[in-house]
């Protein structure tokens, strides 16, 4: 999965599906900027007004089977959370997770090579709780020295945030670059809130 990542694939699987697990190479891909990321107006509020916890894996495989439940087209199929987990214990997968009152309310899951991120799914179950993730996960990236957000394909969602698509030359070039780069740890204290 790593030399995959470098190469600039992505895996997507499908339920019931045998064989190897599929990689895919978006054309255009998406992107989230790391310096210049936006927060919308909104969200600005519902942080200030909805006090959560960010912490850094703390409960990796709970994200990623949060993140699975409720899609009938899952993508995340129990072959390839299991995958994501065994990056994570390889120190190459980590989550951003947004807690309150002792329960995980939301949070992200995506690999790390170099200075590469790569977001491959989020969720919440409480309102705002998956965006507290993703603003943190913004001042992480910052600080941490990443250079390349990875998001695959872009949403309405993530535009509001600043989410911009690239051509597949200019994403190679941005990777080369990333994975050159050697950031430091994720660190929730860089992630602050309202």
């Amino acid at each position: 999965m790593l030399r995959a990542y470098a190469l600039g694939y992505f895996p997507m699987d499908r339920s019931g599906a045998s064989g190897p697990v599929s990689f895919y190479e978006a054309d255009p891909r998406a992107v989230l900027p790391i310096e210049g990321f936006q927060v919308p107006r909104s969200v600005r509020r519902a942080l200030r007004r909805e006090r959560y916890e960010v912490r850094v894996d703390d409960d990796f495989p709970a994200v990623v089977a949060a993140c699975a439940v409720g899609r009938p087209d899952a993508w995340l199929t129990p072959r390839l959370a299991a995958a994501y987990v065994r990056l994570h214990r390889a120190g190459q997968a980590h989550s951003v997770e947004a807690w309150r009152d002792g329960r995980l309310c939301g949070g992200l899951f995506g690999v790390a090579l170099g200075g590469l991120f790569t977001s491959e799914s989020m969720f919440h179950r409480r309102t705002d709780a998956g965006n507290v993730a993703l603003v943190a996960a913004a001042a992480m990236l910052a600080k941490a020295g990443f250079t390349l957000w990875d998001i695959q394909m872009s949403s309405q969602h993530t535009r509001r945030f600043g989410a911009v698509d690239v051509r597949s030359r200019d994403y190679r070039e941005r990777l080369d670059h990333a994975l050159a780069v050697e950031p430091g740890p994720l660190d929730p204290t860089a992630a602050p809130l309202g």
